[in-house]
């Protein structure tokens, strides 16, 4: 009997570009070594600029802001990046909607590797290698198909090959994080327990770790935007389907301003304060120009209320341990159990006490319907620790 493997129409086009534009570019990066070098080995690497982003020559060829996330340059990262989209895509694509999940992949796809182009091109001018990058863009910039790069330009950071899907693995960290962020997942049968919230953590620190000792200076940039697009776009943004019934337009709802999903939750608890002091002093600079809106306490609450009703299925069988693994998983989501439970706890208190507080003012009709009046509109103030603080510590199971 075959095997029938069950993907979601989004995750298989995605898995499919994958493959094909990894052995498109392998193909043709193959055909330029035989061309230029006879055949015999060379360090010099050739460029596809058609299907990977290099900053100087990205004009030429803007469709590859969104085709350099889905090629990759060996078999590894092929291999990597196909689970990364199989097990992540697949759980995503299904708890958010074919439609919501594509939305998702444009934005943290396109705006990564369109704010490394603008990156490369400073980091060039300031080191001087401009020169060399920008000569060869003027004078292959006519060229109908992409030519190895010549063995004098190899250090020229505006003809760095850009591509690969590590914006992609820290995005599905992150949207992960939002999901279950108390979830634990258990390896070797329980010796290592890992939360979920840790893991886009440890990512940046594993990929910044690369870039300085290894020289993977893309693979840092690209985990660092991933991580920071995937995390504004689902906080401030992404519209959710209300399971509680809190909103009124219809329309779910927009952005997650619950205490679970705080900037600053991304780190250890030991190094949360500083980061949520710069979070917060930005997040202060943004709200003072209008680019951003403050959270209300009406939203914080929906937003708590709303990270507690989300489905509590967990993480894919793979990262589950399914065979053998049925104690440790029953025991996580116990513990989940618990500590969702003391959020909503804490969220029903902060209602309660705003409730009261709104029946000692004698003219607060408006207060009494929820809508904040000019007096008392929001300001930084209200939703200052969303970035980057909670008041929330888990328990140390």
């Amino acid at each position: 009997m075959p095997v029938r493997i069950n993907l979601p129409p989004a995750t298989r086009i995605l898995l499919i570009s994958l493959l094909a534009l990894s052995f498109l570019y392998n193909v043709a990066r193959w055909r330029q070594l035989d061309l230029s070098t006879g055949g015999a080995s060379t360090t010099t690497s050739p460029i596809v600029p058609y299907l990977t982003l290099v900053p100087s020559r990205f004009f030429y060829y803007p469709w590859t802001l969104l085709t350099a996330t889905f090629v990759e340059q060996n078999i590894f990262t092929v291999l990597l990046n196909a689970a990364t989209l199989f097990y992540g895509g697949k759980y995503l694509e299904r708890a958010w909607g074919s439609r919501e999940f594509g939305k998702f992949i444009l934005v943290v796809s396109l705006i990564p590797n369109a704010l490394t182009v603008p990156i490369y091109l400073l980091w060039a001018a300031v080191t001087g290698s401009q020169l060399r990058g920008y000569a060869f863009l003027f004078s292959h910039g006519n060229c109908t198909t992409s030519c190895a790069m010549p063995t004098d330009d190899s250090t020229s950071l505006s003809l760095t090959q850009i591509c690969g899907g590590v914006s992609l693995q820290a995005s599905f960290l992150v949207a992960f994080k939002q999901l279950v962020p108390e979830h634990t997942v258990t390896i070797l049968k329980g010796l290592v327990k890992v939360r979920v919230k840790h893991f886009p953590a440890l990512f940046l620190l594993l990929n910044t770790i690369s870039g300085v000792v290894f020289g993977t200076d893309t693979a840092a940039i690209l985990a660092w935007l991933g991580l920071l697009t995937s995390w504004s776009y689902l906080r401030f943004h992404k519209r959710q389907p209300d399971f509680t019934g809190t909103s009124t337009n219809g329309l779910g709802i927009k952005g997650d301003a619950s205490e679970t999903f705080t900037f600053a939750s991304f780190f250890p608890d030991a190094i949360q304060p500083p980061i949520a002091f710069v979070a917060d002093k930005i997040y202060a600079a943004l709200v003072a120009m209008r680019i951003c809106t403050p959270f209300s306490a009406e939203d914080i609450a929906s937003s708590n209320e709303h990270a507690l009703a989300r489905g509590q299925a967990g993480l894919p069988s793979l990262l589950n341990n399914g065979r053998g693994g049925g104690g440790y998983r029953g025991m996580g989501k116990r513990e989940e159990a618990e500590r969702r439970r003391a959020l909503a706890l804490k969220a029903l208190d902060q209602r309660l006490q705003a409730a009261a507080a709104n029946k000692t003012q004698p003219s607060g009709s408006s207060q009494a319907t929820g809508g904040p009046s000019p007096a008392t509109a929001p300001t930084v103030s209200t939703g200052q620790n969303m970035l980057g603080e909670t008041n929330y510590t888990p328990d140390n199971a």
